[in-house]
């Protein structure tokens, strides 16, 4: 089984500089990975170097098939579209309604079949319990259900991984856990999630495996051998 991710001695760039030298990672399907540290450690730069926002100049990176060194810029949408992104701050178009906001991307992707276009909307707010939340605007829903909104965003082209970077970091704790449910569902029905975060409660009460970044490394670590502020 190959990795869904693949990093061997990568240097990870912020910018021009680099943030992490010699990352080693390898995410393989199933598999629920958190990615934690202090502010500034490295932890989102390595999620942009997945997705070919940040270039990779040294070391092995391998996303989704797609080899990150050199990548061609017309790989990059293919590459894209074989991963699911969520962000904290939901990044939904306020002035499209729910269903328009996953049509946007459907269509932005490639999809023209209208009956397809609707089905697979169907799906994926069925997948995260919002299918009643079609026709409402984003203004109209609770920051828990814009995130659920979001990630059905994520699995609108059944990516091999979703990448969420501090997906609960505007929420209340008790949305948090429902969000957290949420990932870890979709992680038991087979994709792979991979989770930048800085709360070690997260991490503690949803065991996954846990990369930490400090001092310009990112290694696989225990729960124990963790500190995070």
């Amino acid at each position: 089984m190959e990795p869904v991710i693949h990093f061997k001695g990568a240097d990870i760039l912020n910018g021009e500089s680099i943030v992490l030298y010699g990352l080693d990672m390898d995410i393989m399907p199933g598999d629920f990975v958190y990615i934690v540290g202090k502010v500034g450690s490295g932890k989102t730069s390595i999620i942009r170097t997945v997705t070919a926002e940040n270039r990779l100049l040294k070391g092995e990176g391998v996303a989704c098939g797609y080899n990150l060194v050199g990548i061609r810029s017309r790989d990059i949408p293919y590459l894209r579209r074989s991963l699911g992104v969520v962000f904290q701050d939901f990044q939904l178009l306020t002035d499209r309604s729910v269903e328009e906001n996953l049509e946007f991307v459907l269509r932005a992707t490639g999809w023209k079949d209208r009956g397809l276009i609707d089905g697979r909307i169907s799906d994926v707010l069925d997948a995260v319990g919002m299918s009643t939340k079609a026709h409402k605007m984003p203004h109209q829903l609770s920051g828990g259900e814009q995130q659920r909104i979001a990630i059905a965003r994520a699995l609108l082209n059944k990516p091999k991984a979703i990448l969420a970077d501090e997906p609960t970091g505007n929420l209340d704790g008790e949305t948090a856990d429902e969000i957290l449910q949420l990932l870890l569902d979709l992680n038991r029905a087979g994709t792979a999630i991979v989770m930048v975060t800085h709360n070690r409660a997260i991490f503690e009460k949803y065991p996954g495996r846990v990369f930490t970044c400090e001092n310009e490394r990112c290694q696989e670590v225990s729960n124990e051998g963790i500190h995070v502020v």
